[in-house]
């Protein structure tokens, strides 16, 4: 979209009106990988499944909920509540536009979802109700293909499969000589309830949320898990598979008649007209 014109973007919507809308990270992802890898991820996704489908574009949010990685350098981040204002600013402006069924794709893996889901779950309750949402995250989208193409290696911040997706898109941005085998002791600092794996599953979890200073302290590097597997190849087949399954839902979407949006807007239609004639 930033590279078009307002008349280009009326025209679109004359035939079209998905909108894909990234929203990444600007945070310390270790010492082989550059800080803008949630960005990254989430904004390379969306543009090579805009070109696939054919699907307008929307500027990407290079700023998330990062304070947890606050202790390293570089890292810039939103507190959760100007997360969920600066999107629903977003949303409330595509839709007046007339854009009416918007994709968000998260790059920042989980840490982003509490206020992408209190924003978009908000705003289609109370204000949006003709608006389709979805929220997409690679952690969600990618687990048919993640579990088979890195095996029993553990996936967490800074792993192997973030970075060799960046690698594929922009390998001049990885310090190849800085991967290592990182893994931190997740049991220790957060019992066996926490989700060692991103990708795995299987057992009982609890959240449980850091600070910045406790994850300098046992996370020294930034880095929680192996990425001395990464690979551009690796990368290529964890990304073009996402590419593929979103493609698969916009083309879903296309067809898409309700109960969400179309249907929403015909109640709110309904209920209008009926306060008008009980006004009069």
């Amino acid at each position: 979209m930033q590279d078009l014109t307002w008349e280009d973007v009326a025209a679109y919507l004359r035939h079209g009106d998905i909108v894909l809308f990234p929203i990444g990270a600007t945070e310390q992802h270790g010492p082989a990988g550059p800080l803008g890898v949630d960005s990254f991820v989430c904004n390379d996704l969306a543009e090579d499944v805009a070109r696939r489908t054919n699907t307008l574009c929307a500027p990407p949010l290079w700023y998330g909920d990062s304070t947890h990685h606050m202790a390293f350098p570089g890292t810039i981040t939103l507190r959760t509540e100007t997360e969920v204002a600066v999107c629903s600013d977003v949303y409330r402006s595509l839709a007046r536009h007339g854009f009416r069924k918007i994709i968000t794709i998260n790059g920042n893996k989980s840490a982003n979802m509490p206020g992408l889901l209190a924003a978009t779950k908000t705003l289609h309750e109370f204000e949006l109700p003709s608006v389709f949402f979805a929220v997409v995250d690679p952690m969600k989208l990618g687990r048919g293909i993640a579990t088979k193409i890195k095996g029993d290696v553990v996936e967490h911040h800074g792993g192997q499969l973030e970075i060799s997706e960046v690698w594929y898109k922009r390998p001049e941005l990885i310090k190849k000589d800085r991967l290592s085998d990182t893994l931190i002791d997740h049991r220790a600092v957060f019992s066996e309830f926490f989700n060692i794996d991103l990708f795995g599953g299987g057992h009982d979890t609890i959240d449980i949320p850091w600070s910045a200073d406790e994850e300098r302290a046992f996370a020294p590097t930034g880095q929680f898990s192996p990425n001395n597997g990464a690979s551009p190849e690796l990368g290529r087949r964890y990304h073009e598979y996402m590419v593929d399954r979103l493609s698969e839902f916009i083309a879903w979407l296309r067809r898409y008649k309700g109960p969400i949006g179309a249907r929403a807007a015909a109640s709110a239609t309904q209920t209008k007209a009926g306060r008008r004639r009980r006004s009069v």
